[in-house]
């Protein structure tokens, strides 16, 4: 009544009045299937994540630039593989093919862990590093590809928050999981573990997209067409697409700079692949910890009052100043699992990365709603794949380098204050890119067929 009185608008669901009931229900259970389904990948992701970095942890970070430089072939090699299966397949199809494909793979490398005493740990580390890596951002990029095509830029504002808390969900619980077995059982069984946890997720997203597909006017069932190079040539002609990749860039270079000192932490201070198993389980289970306070709190009110851009811009600015306070502390260590961790990874690792997990992630994912349809699924996927490892190879060779002169903890963390004062300046500009979509109204296009 007071709202009508003041003649505001009615709040509803976003979705059309006219549809049945059960369409109208299915609708507004999407937020919350989306958010199951996504506890699911992530829990996958996060019960072997442990037993890929156990292995870089077995090797040092000299090695990490070898075992990205791989990644960033392979990448680059399945990019317009991806295109064109985007091309020619229509969502479900792609959905169907991809995690079953990834599921696969994973009960393969069963055996392959088993011997890894007869394999060799550099070995096994570079194949399964990269085929994790893979996973990883193929995976994760097409959900939220998904997820940026069923919902309209102001639902997503409001319930990608909902949805990435059930990843940090599965996040945390994926850990735990590790945590219980693998002490139990080894590190081999953990693999069958995640491969059942990824196709419960897959059911769910197929549920999600018959769902959608059956609404009125839905594009669920054309196929997106275009170019199986479009994600390339994406990158080069639309501004907001080159500031994700400059913020890609940006943005995980701290992540990896962290990554490369951890991994040289957990060669000299565990000496089996157990206990490293367990380290990195802890380093990610406060992570994600910290990214699931940030999703219940200050998340979804910056999303829904501020927008998506200052999503981006606030964690650069929170880098800024901890790399900055690491700069002038200097190498002091903080108590961390019983484990005495220098204070440089304890920042980076933990608050750095939580904030990436727990509020630019939600953010960036919101932000491309508000792009056309094959943007999302190819330049998206090239930017957080192809672009993403490139940058990887580019810190750790350079992290390597500069150790090599003598740069210590705190030249490190001065670098480090730097990339993320360049971040902030690039989040700026791609959260008010010009190219974006007006704010709560999704890009009116038709879907292109394929050729015949």
């Amino acid at each position: 009544m007071r709202d009508r009185m003041l003649g505001l608008p009615r709040p509803t669901l976003d979705v059309p009045v006219s549809l049945p009931r059960q369409a109208v229900v299915e609708q507004a259970a999407a937020p919350l299937l989306s958010a199951l389904a996504f506890f699911f990948v992530m829990t996958s992701y996060y019960i072997i994540r442990p037993v890929r970095d156990q292995l870089s942890g077995a090797v040092g970070s000299q090695s990490l630039p070898l075992f990205y430089g791989a990644v960033l072939v392979v990448m680059l090699l399945i990019t317009p593989v991806f295109g064109m299966l985007v091309a020619r397949f229509r969502r479900r199809s792609l959905l169907a093919w991809s995690y079953s494909f990834f599921i696969a793979c994973l009960l393969a490398f069963v055996p392959a862990f088993m011997a890894q005493a007869q394999i060799g740990a550099r070995t096994l580390g570079v194949v399964f590093f990269v085929w994790v890596s893979v996973f990883n951002l193929f995976v994760v990029s097409l959900f939220w590809s998904f997820m940026a095509d069923i919902f309209s830029s102001g639902r997503a504002r409001r319930v990608f928050s909902l949805i990435a808390l059930g990843g940090m969900a599965g996040a945390i619980f994926g850990p735990l999981v590790t945590k219980l077995l693998v002490h139990l059982v080894g590190v081999a069984p953990l693999l069958v573990v995640s491969s059942l946890a990824l196709g419960v997720s897959l059911i769910l997203l197929l549920r999600i997209s018959d769902s959608h597909d059956r609404r009125p006017g839905s594009d669920g069932n054309e196929v997106i067409g275009g170019s199986l190079w479009a994600g390339i040539r994406q990158l080069w002609s639309q501004p907001f697409l080159r500031y994700m990749a400059l913020l890609m860039l940006f943005g995980d270079g701290i992540g990896t700079l962290a990554y490369a000192l951890v991994a040289d932490y957990a060669k000299a201070n565990f000496a089996d692949a157990v206990a490293r198993t367990a380290f990195y389980n802890n380093l990610d289970l406060a992570t994600n910890l910290l990214g699931a306070a940030l999703q219940l709190s200050v998340t979804p009110w910056l999303l829904v009052r501020r927008g998506a851009g200052w999503g981006l811009v606030l964690p650069a600015l929170v880098n800024v100043a901890l790399l900055g306070a690491v700069a002038l502390i200097g190498s002091g260590s903080v108590s961390f699992f019983g484990h005495s961790l220098p204070l440089l990874l304890a920042v980076m690792l933990v608050i750095t990365r939580g904030f990436a997990y727990g509020m630019t992630k939600p953010a960036v994912d919101a932000l491309y709603t508000r792009v056309p349809r094959e943007m999302r699924y190819k330049g998206k996927n090239f930017v957080e794949t192809a672009v993403w490892r490139f940058g990887d190879l580019v810190v750790t060779s350079a992290v390597n380098g500069l150790r090599a002169l003598g740069l210590g903890v705190g030249g490190l963390a001065l670098a480090g204050a730097g990339v993320a004062a360049l971040a902030t300046i690039v989040a700026r500009r791609a959260g008010w890119s010009p190219d974006l979509a007006p704010d709560d109204q999704a890009p009116v296009e038709k879907a292109a067929k394929a050729p015949a």
